[in-house]
């Protein structure tokens, strides 16, 4: 069993990841913005984690230029402090609990030239230590302001796989920061978790606690679990439909592993690819009627296609000799490539991106290893792993703006996401 799944996680992840990271800055003038910390019996502990997620999420919506100096002030204060009248803006908060025990955020966007007030809002939550979901509405609020694109996957859930030790692994559901990190499930080894909808109601994993790897569906708000599909050899759900009625699963029933088609009503597994060597990683491309899935038919991994009730395959990508690790959003793919060879030093994989109706291609990375990437629900933004010795980071890609960002895990390493 040990065995099988060293097997899987080598066909998903192939190689381990360093640190490094290229940003790309635009050039263009952005508008200025700082913070100020106007909260109630909150300065000393969780305002200042606060005002710290703030930032990062200011930065992360690459429509200001962020200032990271921290400064408190009064909430009804005329004017801001002397280090922001230079300002363009000055966002001032306020978190203070109320009546009913739940945590408040107050906010104003104060155009900092006449300290006049353009914006102001709150945002309450039940439980506190929720608290960055405050931080992340109240960003989206402002960006919805700005009139720039929208930018909902903020609040969204992060699944993860965290490897604790031997043989032991857990699945987190987690912000796009990590700040915040909830255990669903712990004990033994579970892997490659997938979101079952839109939604986030529920999720599928990968349990190799048993004789054979089980494929589990799990109700995020009840606990409940559900067992889906067993395989000897292999069992990982790498895509779900629009709809949620059908999954794409890599099984290897008979030693080599190929793509199936579950239609969870009927409970019908259809083989979708019959190839000798490896065929895994499925992705429904645009509106379910094809897939794109990664495969060794080429002599080395690529990335191919193929209509489902179809035997015709097609090569996708033509420009690298190791492409693995894909994720689709409607008529684009985005894949990790091995772009070196050496054999006593790290190589080089980064990830690109392509559309499926033209020759189009786009190097997102450009140093280190990235990989496992998956697109936000609106495909304007990719998250993905980056691993360096003992230290796991998620990062996100933000395509148009050409920047990029790392959030490290503190306690284990990332075996795999979904978004």
């Amino acid at each position: 069993m040990k065995k099988l799944f060293l097997f899987a996680l080598l066909v998903s992840q192939l190689f381990a990841a360093d640190a490094t990271i290229e940003v790309i800055k635009k050039v263009d003038k952005l508008p200025s913005i700082s913070v100020e910390d106007a909260s109630i019996n909150y300065q000393n502990t969780l305002s200042k984690k606060f005002f710290k997620v703030l930032v990062s999420d200011l930065d992360v919506l690459s429509v200001f230029n962020v200032y990271d100096n921290y400064e408190m002030n009064d909430y009804d204060a005329d004017d801001v402090k002397a280090n922001n009248i230079k300002r363009d803006y000055v966002l001032r908060y306020r978190l203070r609990q109320d009546d009913d025990g739940h945590l408040n955020c107050d906010y104003k966007l104060i155009s900092a030239a006449d300290s006049q007030v353009v914006r102001a809002k709150n945002f309450r939550i039940k439980k506190e230590n929720l608290y960055v979901f405050l931080i992340h509405n109240l960003a989206i609020d402002i960006n919805d302001f700005i009139g720039s694109e929208p930018v909902d996957w903020m609040k969204s859930y992060v699944l993860i796989s965290r490897l604790t030790g031997a043989n032991e692994s857990e699945i987190v559901i987690s912000d796009y920061t990590l700040t915040y990190q909830h255990v669903m499930v712990k004990g033994g080894l579970n892997v490659f978790p997938h979101w079952a909808d839109k939604e986030q109601s529920a999720l599928y994993y990968t349990s190799l606690n048993e004789l054979k790897p089980t494929l589990y569906k799990l109700d995020r708000r009840t606990g409940k679990s559900e067992k889906i599909l067993s395989s000897d050899g292999m069992m990982i759900c790498s895509d779900v439909s629009l709809d949620g009625e059908r999954i794409l699963v890599t099984m290897a029933p008979e030693g080599q592993p190929d793509i199936f088609l579950y239609e969870l009503r009927t409970k019908k597994l259809t083989r979708l690819t019959t190839f000798s060597g490896i065929d895994v990683g499925a992705q429904f491309l645009e509106n379910d009627t094809e897939i794109a899935f990664v495969s060794n038919r080429g002599g080395y991994p690529n990335i191919f296609s193929k209509r489902i009730g179809s035997k015709g395959v097609q090569q996708m990508v033509y420009y690298g000799k190791s492409n693995v690790a894909l994720a689709a959003y409607k008529n684009y793919i985005v894949y990790k490539s091995r772009e070196t060879s050496n054999e006593f030093s790290h190589n080089t994989f980064n990830l690109h991106l392509i559309s499926t109706r033209s020759d189009f291609i786009r190097r997102l990375t450009a140093t280190g290893i990235n990989e496992f990437p998956r697109f936000s629900q609106n495909g304007d933004s990719i998250i993905f792993i980056k691993n360096y010795k003992s230290e796991s980071s998620l990062g996100i890609i933000r395509i148009k703006q050409n920047k990029s960002f790392l959030f490290p895990l503190k306690i284990g390493k990332i075996q795999s996401i979904d978004w």
